[in-house]
């Protein structure tokens, strides 16, 4: 595999929730900035079409990413509104209430643990993971496409980025691309929604969160799976009841957006 196992502060179980929150709202804020939303929902409307669903199950929500603008987008363009459940392993009981208590039209947070790896467990609909399959390792990665193909799941993951720069090359670019992370981070800050007096702390005061941002931004690069990758994963269960689509995701202008893995039952 090209992918390398690096590790990403957010994913320390010891790291703190307000520093790990203050990094998924500079993400999201990336996302807004790229159009993402768009993409994202250009490709779940056309999963519909090949494969209907009621609802959408949303796996390793953390604080509730890019799905929540994906929604409002996807629903202005259709008739009955699709529901939209976020779920997480390890659900962070503030983002829950958070979310739960602010009555966003067909939205709600589990707040039970969900592990993605037996989705046999979870009520019909297709499942996504939106900027998080990268987290896992190939194990855990591997179970999560096998439990979608053998539970006829429908499941779309979505990564904003692609691991294509040289593993050397990536090295000894690193020391710039760590400062251009981090002053990007200090721009955005100010676009974050809602921007909590936390954030700004540990931004401009402490600057925890531009650090750990940059730190995490440049790891997760390297450990995106590649096309060859995936193929990889499910060379041992691919079989004829289940597609896998692997492809990169596009704009409506035709530029690269990322990639996506579309699983469906036949």
């Amino acid at each position: 595999m090209k992918r390398l196992q690096l590790f990403e502060f957010e994913d320390l179980d010891w790291f703190p929730n307000t520093i790990r929150t203050g990094m998924t709202n500079l993400l999201v804020v990336l996302q807004k900035m790229m159009g993402t939303s768009d993409v994202i929902a250009s490709i779940i409307s056309n999963t519909k079409l090949k494969n209907d669903f009621s609802q959408i199950i949303d796996l390793g929500s953390g604080s509730g990413g890019i799905m929540l603008e994906v929604m409002e987008k996807l629903n202005a363009n259709h008739q009955k509104a699709i529901p939209l459940i976020l779920t997480d392993l390890h659900p962070n009981p503030k983002v829950v209430k958070r979310i739960n208590s602010s009555n966003i039209p067909h939205v709600s947070y589990n707040e039970s643990s969900i592990d993605a790896t037996h989705l046999g467990n979870l009520s019909a609909g297709l499942k996504t993971m939106m900027n998080s399959f990268h987290h896992m390792p190939p194990d855990i990665a591997k179970r999560i496409l096998k439990s979608a193909q053998d539970n006829k799941q429908p499941l779309l993951i979505y990564e904003i980025g692609e691991n294509t720069i040289p593993t050397l090359l990536w090295w000894l670019l690193l020391p710039l691309s760590l400062t251009i992370l981090f002053i990007m981070a200090l721009l955005m800050t100010p676009f974050v929604k809602p921007l909590s007096w936390k954030q700004l702390l540990f931004t401009y005061l402490i600057p925890i969160i531009p650090l750990c941002y940059a730190w995490d931004g440049q790891a997760s690069i390297m450990r995106i799976y590649t096309f060859d990758d995936i193929e990889y994963l499910i060379k041992d269960f691919k079989n004829q009841s289940y597609s896998w689509d692997i492809n990169k995701a596009k704009k409506a202008n035709g530029k690269k957006a990322g990639y996506y893995i579309l699983g469906l039952p036949r």
